[in-house]
């Protein structure tokens, strides 16, 4: 009899912990591990380019050195941070990261106003090709942010979403996640002067 009863118990449990929301969460959770991981080996791709871009440079603007030493410094700092999947739930951290990268691209800037000042910089084809390189690095990196992004979002929606959030209060407890923000003034429009 006890078998019976434990044996029912059991065919009526199971069906309703299928559809608890573990396995999703999981997969979520997953997704946004991955997700920034990609944001992250844009970011790589970008730091590997910069010592090819600021050797081109040195090459034709010796005398812009207070430049390139800022974009040097830039990737020194953004080398130092790295964020693995268990800091991922810090805020600060993640703020932190944000804000080397925007050093970074600060920095890159900057070096792209020297190239303007100095034609025969723009005209040289290995200046070009690198130039179209960190263009499209840019471009893979605002593609990985909102990929990441959008895996936070899914994830923030499976923990807070019944009956997932009744699975993630009383067995996982894992906290919503922080999508990558704008850093502060990026709403205005640069000002681009020659």
């Amino acid at each position: 009899m006890r078998r019976l009863v434990l044996l029912l118990a059991l065919s009526l449990l199971l069906p309703a912990l299928g559809g608890c929301g573990y396995n999703t969460i999981q997969q979520n959770d997953e997704a946004v591990i991955s997700a920034w991981g990609d944001v992250e080996a844009s970011y790589q791709r970008r730091n590997d380019l910069i010592p090819n871009l600021v050797e081109t440079v040195k090459a034709y603007a010796a005398h812009e050195q207070e430049t390139l030493t800022a974009v040097t410094e830039a990737r020194a700092k953004v080398g130092q941070l790295k964020l693995g999947s268990d800091t991922l739930k810090d805020p600060a951290a993640i703020a932190n990261f944000q804000a080397a990268q925007g050093q970074m691209s600060s920095a890159l800037s900057r070096l792209m106003v020297v190239v303007e000042r100095y034609p025969d910089l723009k005209a040289n084809q290995n200046f070009r090709d690198l130039q179209h390189q960190l263009e499209g690095t840019e471009n893979r990196i605002n593609v990985s942010r909102v990929r990441y992004n959008e895996a936070v979002r899914v994830f923030n929606t499976s923990i807070r979403t019944f009956p997932n959030n009744l699975t993630n209060n009383f067995l996982l407890n894992l906290p919503r996640r922080e999508p990558f923000k704008a850093e502060a003034g990026a709403e205005k429009a640069p000002t681009v002067k020659f």
